[in-house]
């Protein structure tokens, strides 16, 4: 059956010349024709080969930034400009990740968790909760769009990396089976996957159970969202004298996240640490 191509290139590596064909899907074929025909790519002229047929399909098939649609390197998420207009969290509490104006120094909790002492001892957030952000979360939380999870996921795990956060296993915030039934996902177990894959770090979503049904969170006050979540989750053993990290995508009050540390302690977490994608 003939092969229905985006195009063809012949890339010559010393004395071998490689006929290339990408078929419809991105598919690479190529044939090795020439003097030395049928003996192996050495490991160097392998890779020469590699980068060349990478260079023909960002040409053939560019990718496009998620938020304004333009031609991108496929490797990348955005386009330049959206990149730079991104609402990055710059200057934040480190425990709760509550918004600094820059001139408090952010080496030392706030003043409210001077006050609340939460139960997670370390927040990281990589965005503020601002366009174009919440809508990239909303699309993932409420219209089905997995991609996004990937998307976002990635991202934050690059703010991890560059932050340097270490702990000894991911937990996503678990949904109530009911709302996992009406939603068909958990949006912090698809954004922990990614960050747990980037950063070489174990995954356990069993370990952390929402045990009962609880309304949603937005719209409540910081007094009902505490009432709302309180005693909502039971944690294993599995966390014993470990450094927990959960994820979840929007932090707001910080209620939930306490609620899951309060838990997470019981059970035996050495420390909790709080990755979210956005504060708002």
């Amino acid at each position: 059956m003939a092969i229905q191509s985006l195009g063809a290139a012949r890339i010559e590596l010393g004395s071998k010349v490689v006929h290339v064909v990408i078929a419809r899907g991105g598919q690479v074929r190529n044939q090795t024709i020439g003097a030395s025909s049928g003996i192996a790519l050495a490991p160097v002229a392998a890779g020469m080969l590699y980068e060349r047929l990478r260079s023909i399909q960002e040409w053939l098939m560019p990718g496009t930034c998620v938020l304004c649609d333009a031609r991108i390197p496929r490797v990348h998420t955005f386009c330049t400009g959206c990149e730079t207009a991104l609402p990055r969290l710059r200057h934040a509490c480190p425990q709760c990740a509550a918004p600094l104006d820059g001139v408090t120094k952010d080496i030392v909790p706030c003043g409210a968790c001077q006050t609340w002492s939460p139960a997670f001892s370390r927040t990281f957030a990589l965005y503020s909760y601002a366009p174009p952000v919440d809508g990239l979360i909303r699309a993932l939380k409420y219209h089905r769009r997995l991609e996004m999870a990937r998307i976002l996921g990635g991202q934050l795990a690059q703010g991890l990396m560059r932050a340097r956060c270490r702990v000894d296993l991911v937990v996503p915030i678990p949904l109530h089976r009911t709302r996992l039934h009406e939603r068909g996902y958990n949006q912090s177990l698809e954004l922990a996957r990614p960050v747990a894959r980037e950063l070489g770090l174990p995954l356990d979503f069993s370990c952390l159970q929402r045990t009962r049904a609880t309304v949603s969170q937005a719209g409540l006050t910081p007094a009902e969202r505490r009432r709302n979540v309180r005693d909502a989750f039971a944690a294993t053993p599995a966390v014993n004298q470990l450094t927990v990290a959960v994820v979840d995508d929007v932090m707001t009050t910080g209620h939930t996240v306490n609620a899951v540390a309060q838990c997470l302690r019981k059970a035996g977490a050495k420390e909790v640490h709080v990755w979210v994608v956005a504060r708002a």
